[in-house]
């Protein structure tokens, strides 16, 4: 494995990129504070000579009518949310939002609706608010923001939990969501459509704040964590444990450990099961389709389309899209993974030898320069080309932005990429993620992450001293168990109880766990 200077994320006050999308080696010195001021041209259209943009007609701005992705979540309110001195109704100003006075009472009905598909962390909420296990955790919080994350970070101070919040993706937060918390007194600091700067300055302010040491980490993607090892080494040291949820974040967790410098226990939920089954698999295989839907309003009847990685995401968006009728081939790495396609009925290939025949392309695998210029260059005029994994690392967008090619924006997270001979493809949310960037996600399946993080917070906060040493765990059975009989009820669901004959024969307890670490479900 790279160590930590050589994974992708972006060092906190160097600029020159898109979030996550610039590797190699990062500074050591962990004094650097002060990133370069953004500039109000974005990075983006610097880097190409030639970027255009189409007016959005009354009917490609209708085509976008929810909060997660459209028009209220970008309100045409020009002056930068830095630049403006906002108060909710308390009088507190420790936030930073795009619009608070035009948009939270619009955010808090998006959480309300939220709370209703989201049993289980409503219900963990209501057993565990009069214990307040979470009483002085102070918790950074870096995920994305919208109305299902409101609902857990909502919950964490229910159980007793003072947070400050960020979002781990510059394109995924709702602004009215955003709203919503800072009005109800929550430090958040996050608004859609980030620069790179904005990006790391927002996670600073959640970390460095008067009178508020952070003793909690819940990330999504490893940035806090890292803003916080690299730049406040000491009150990095001083953390009783972090909760990561991403692929990616718990790459660079392992990293950390392999090379001695994880000096804080870290637990990993992307692996729980309860997070590897319902929200990769299950949550992707709907949120794929509506991304592409909305985004481009494409037939997918008869498309040939390649998932490039069959882990649990792309298990789910490749079943997903065959169930559409799509013709769909997978790229794989993993023999195992690559055997599970063949034996699901899908072709496994390279992707050169499809490239130029796919109308869709969509990444999944987690790693870097899937698919690159070269690949790209080959592909039919109107290819479709998105992102299902957590880093805009998969697809190669600084290869797009060479001065003999075009971009015009077509909608909200929709870019076509003209070549000089009049071809174009389509590319999504810059090679980010697409299912929170043109879309949302199942709230139900949301519940069950949040559900799960929840109990990893509580776990660590709780824990004597020395369960836990600097290194990365994962999720108790038990407790995967218990976040997935929280939900049960919702479906009228009634489990069998194992008579005392029945458990001594299995060597069980009666109440679980039931499943040995090693089981795969």
């Amino acid at each position: 494995m790279n160590n930590l200077a050589d994974t992708v994320v972006v060092d906190p006050g160097f600029g020159g990129g898109d979030k996550q999308q610039q590797a190699g080696p990062a500074p050591q010195d962990a004094s650097v504070v002060v990133p370069p001021p953004a500039t109000k041209q974005s990075s983006a259209l610097k880097k190409t000579s030639r970027y255009r943009s189409r007016s959005l007609s009354a009917s490609s701005t209708d085509s976008f009518s929810s909060a997660s992705y459209t028009g209220s979540s970008e309100d045409g309110d020009d002056v930068p949310p830095r630049e403006k001195v906002q108060k909710n109704s308390k009088g507190s100003s420790d936030f930073c939002v795009r619009n608070i006075a035009a948009q939270h009472a619009f955010g808090r009905r998006e959480i309300e609706i939220a709370e209703q598909e989201m049993p289980g962390i409503m219900a963990l909420r209501k057993r565990a608010a009069e214990d307040k296990p979470l009483k002085d955790a102070k918790i950074v919080g870096c995920t994305h923001i919208n109305a299902q994350t409101a609902v857990l970070i909502e919950t964490l101070v229910e159980l007793g939990a003072s947070v400050r919040w960020a979002a781990c993706n510059i394109y995924s937060t709702q602004n009215e969501v955003a709203a919503a918390l800072a009005e109800s007194g929550i430090p958040i600091f996050a608004w859609r459509g980030e620069t790179e700067e904005d990006f790391w300055w927002c996670i600073d302010r959640c970390v460095n704040a008067e009178n508020w040491q952070p003793n909690m980490i819940l990330d999504d993607g490893g940035d806090a964590t890292h803003l916080m090892l690299k730049k406040y080494p000491t009150m990095f040291k001083l953390v009783k444990g972090i909760v990561e949820e991403s692929v990616t974040g718990v790459h660079r967790l392992y990293q950390l450990s392999k090379a001695g410098k994880l000096t804080v226990p870290a637990m990993n939920v992307n692996d729980s099961v309860t997070k590897t089954k319902f929200d990769n698999l299950y949550s992707c295989k709907e949120s794929i389709l509506d991304s592409l839907k909305r985004s481009t309003d494409v037939m997918f009847g008869g498309k040939q389309v390649v998932v490039c990685g069959y882990g649990d995401v792309g298990k789910g968006c490749a079943q997903a899209l065959k169930g559409q009728g799509c013709i769909v081939y997978i790229t794989e790495i993993d023999p195992i993974c690559a055997l599970q396609a063949s034996m699901d009925g899908f072709r496994v290939v390279k992707l050169n030898e499809v490239i130029r025949n796919v109308d869709i392309v969509v990444t999944a695998t987690g790693n870097k320069n899937v698919v690159v210029r070269e690949h790209m260059d080959k592909m039919k005029s109107g290819c479709i080309v998105c992102n299902m994994g957590h880093s805009n690392t998969e697809i190669d967008v600084n290869g797009l932005r060479t001065p003999d090619l075009t971009w015009e924006k077509v909608r909200s997270q929709v870019d076509h990429i003209i070549w000089p001979e009049g071809k174009y493809i389509i590319l999504l949310a810059e090679g980010r993620l697409v299912n929170l960037s043109c879309s949302s996600i199942p709230s139900f399946a949301v519940s069950i992450t949040s559900a799960t993080q929840a109990l990893a917070l509580i776990e660590l906060f709780n824990a004597p001293p020395g369960r836990y040493k600097s290194d990365v765990y994962l999720l108790p059975k038990k407790m995967d168990e218990y976040v997935a009989s929280l939900h049960l009820p919702t479906f009228d669901a009634h489990l069998t109880e194992l008579s005392d004959e029945q458990a001594k024969y299995m060597g069980l307890n009666k109440a679980g766990p039931f499943k040995p670490n090693y089981y795969r479900y």
